[in-house]
């Protein structure tokens, strides 16, 4: 069974770097047919894509939040990180992590999702 999991701090004060990792199970973040990415949802609005991490390890970022994003991996741990500097207020969010499956499209698996507060 494909498991993901967020982790990381659920407060960040403001222009700090914002930094969670997702640890997967019951699959490999190295298999070719997926891609592996982040997704939030800020209180009271719908869900943003921010960016996702290909097999080769390539990165593909939300334009909006490209200047400030960056995703990582570990393939060892099999898992993947997302840093999101100088972060404000409106960074505030549900952060989930997800995988896309290529083929078909659409995520197939999230995780639980996890609260990220940015205030002083």
């Amino acid at each position: 069974q494909v498991q993901l999991q967020e982790s990381g701090p659920g407060l960040v004060k403001p222009s700090q770097t914002l930094s969670l990792t997702c640890s997967v199970s019951g699959a490999t973040i190295t298999d070719t047919r997926y891609f592996w990415s982040w997704i939030r949802q800020p209180p009271g609005k719908g869900l943003e894509w921010i960016g996702h991490m290909t097999i080769i390890g390539s990165t593909y970022c939300s334009p909006s939040l490209e200047s400030r994003t960056s995703i990582s991996r570990d393939t060892a741990k099999n898992q993947f990180a997302l840093h999101l500097s100088s972060v404000t207020p409106e960074d505030t969010a549900v952060y989930y992590c997800a995988r896309y499956e290529t083929r078909g499209g659409g995520y197939d698996y999230w995780g639980q999702g996890t609260q990220v507060t940015v205030s002083s």
